[in-house]
């Protein structure tokens, strides 16, 4: 019996079973810590299957361990190895640390961009938002090159499927958080890295927190890097850096893609058939914010024998709500299939924009299509048409008219022709003249009215769903024969048209509740 055990705990299977189940328990604990906090605010459905769960602790509990951890708090034994490397970082951060191995180490970044480019990078300060596959590359690669002060936000802990993409995480990681990974690794590569490790989920409510200025001191954020894979979380870090004037860059989805020569560094308003940019630039022009963000993303089409998103199997859907089946509330339930090699290409990427911008380094990217004035010549023009349907429904009175709003603005404009109508006419396919239209006559008014006298407001009750794209030419016999006449649309347009066009419609409309 006892060779056996000898056997068993000698045995790298054995052992990394072992690890398994202590890495699962810790992941376990945490999830499960986290769940509760998430589900307090999600239906009482979720909270009575949360209340069934025993030993979570208290919300207030769980909430103090996620959200305040310390910088040196990690979860997995350290090593000899390990441990050393601890000891010299508090000492270089310290300032006991030679400052002249440190300018060698930095030496050929030193000559590339200057004592004054790399003096900039040494006082730098960036936030990592998302320490995966994208994050991880950008992180290693930004501490290797000078940045002194990183923070690092992610929830998530490692796993045997994130050593295949992971820029530092070994199988002794799985279990760990990545953040914990990132800074016991990096540790041992450049020690005077300060390191402010966030073991929570980045959302809208404690983006002031998770963005503030470095521990201790006024200084802001130098640089935000989104690495971020879930829409709702990406857009509103991306939202809240516009709005706050925090330089920000964006990786879009690596999933999927496989061409290297493909990625490249663009203005948010380019367009591109990534299903992350293109879902998270509609978001974003209906929040009115139409360019000003760089992005890395993939212009790679897809296309027979190339990998793809496959769609949750039957048995999946009869579960429950997809939203219930992840291990987070509205967290990914499928597994993307992604080619390591790709996210680390999107990370470098982004850690190169990032230590350009901040030295000062020239750049010269492609740049995104000047089209303000277009989406506000479209904005014009509905306007004019909300003007004209309303004297029409009220037998020319165009006193109704004075100072009548519409409730759209020019992202809204961008988004209806970039994103749902691809810069074509919903009825020919024709790219010029473009214009937009209602669709349907309005039945009864089309006027809102609130207040009375001099403080009355006007409006129009306009919606995404009620705008087509069409060349100006067609848009004037449209408004001509249907809007203004009586054909109907099975008069004027075929079968087929009239199907699109409601297609688009609906798919438009579908957008509404993101304004």
């Amino acid at each position: 019996m006892s060779s056996f055990i000898e056997r068993s705990t000698s045995s790298t299977k054995a052992q990394l079973a072992a690890t398994a189940v202590v890495s699962g328990a810790l992941v376990a604990t945490a999830i499960l810590g986290y769940q509760r906090v998430q589900q307090q605010q999600q239906q009482p459905s979720r909270r009575q299957r949360a209340s069934s769960i025993a030993g979570l602790g208290s919300p207030a509990e769980a909430s103090s361990s996620a959200r305040q951890p310390s910088s040196h708090d990690n979860p997995a034994p350290l090593d000899q190895e390990d441990l050393r490397n601890q000891a010299l970082a508090r000492r270089a951060q310290a300032g006991d640390y030679d400052d002249e191995l440190i300018l060698e180490q930095l030496a050929r970044n030193r000559v590339f961009l200057t004592d004054d480019g790399l003096g900039k990078l040494r006082n730098s300060f960036v936030v990592v938002v998302g320490c995966g596959g994208v994050g991880s590359h950008c992180t290693g690669a930004l501490a290797r090159s000078g940045v002194s002060k990183i923070r690092l936000v992610d929830f998530d802990q490692v796993t045997l499927s994130s050593l295949n993409r992971h820029a530092v995480a070994t199988l002794a990681d799985v279990g760990i958080p990545k953040v914990h990974c990132l800074q016991r690794r990096l540790a041992a590569v450049a020690p005077w890295v300060k390191f402010d490790v966030r073991l929570e989920k980045y959302w809208e409510p404690v983006a002031d927190r998770l963005l503030e200025t470095w521990m201790g001191t006024d200084q802001k954020p130098d640089f935000v890097v989104d690495a971020i894979d879930n829409i709702d979380t990406k857009v509103s870090l991306l939202k809240y850096c516009h709005d706050h004037g925090l330089p920000v860059i964006s990786a879009m989805g690596a999933g999927c893609k496989s061409d290297p020569t493909r990625i490249m560094v663009g203005d948010i308003g380019m367009g591109t058939d990534d299903r992350l940019s293109r879902a998270t630039r509609r978001r974003l022009k209906l929040l009115g914010i139409t360019k000003g963000i760089p992005t890395v993303f993939s212009t790679e089409k897809t296309g027979d024998g190339k990998a793809e998103l496959l769609p949750l199997p039957e048995n999946e859907f009869a579960k429950g709500k997809v939203g219930d089946l992840g291990v987070l509330p509205e967290f990914r339930v499928r597994i993307l299939p992604v080619l390591g090699t790709m996210p680390a290409v999107f990370g470098y990427t982004v850690a190169n924009h990032v230590i350009l911008s901040i030295t000062g380094y020239p750049t010269d990217y492609a740049t995104a299509k000047g089209r303000d004035k277009l989406y506000e010549g479209l904005l014009a023009a509905v306007q004019g048409g909300e003007e004209r349907m309303l004297r029409h429904l009220t037998a020319g009175d165009a006193s109704v008219t004075l100072g009548l709003k519409v409730p759209v603005t020019p992202g809204d404009m961008a988004f209806l022709v970039e994103d749902i109508y691809k810069a074509r006419s919903a009825i020919t396919g024709l790219p010029t003249r473009l214009t937009l239209v209602r669709w349907r006559k309005p039945v009864g008014t089309t006027l809102i009215r609130i207040g009375e006298g001099a403080d009355e407001q006007k409006s129009s009750n306009l919606t995404l769903g009620d705008l087509v794209c069409m060349t100006k030419e067609e848009a004037t016999r449209h408004d001509k024969l249907v809007l203004r006449g009586e054909q109907t649309h099975a008069e004027v347009y075929d079968p087929a048209t009239i199907e699109k066009v409601e297609t688009l419609l609906a798919e438009a409309a579908g957008y509404e509740k993101y304004r």
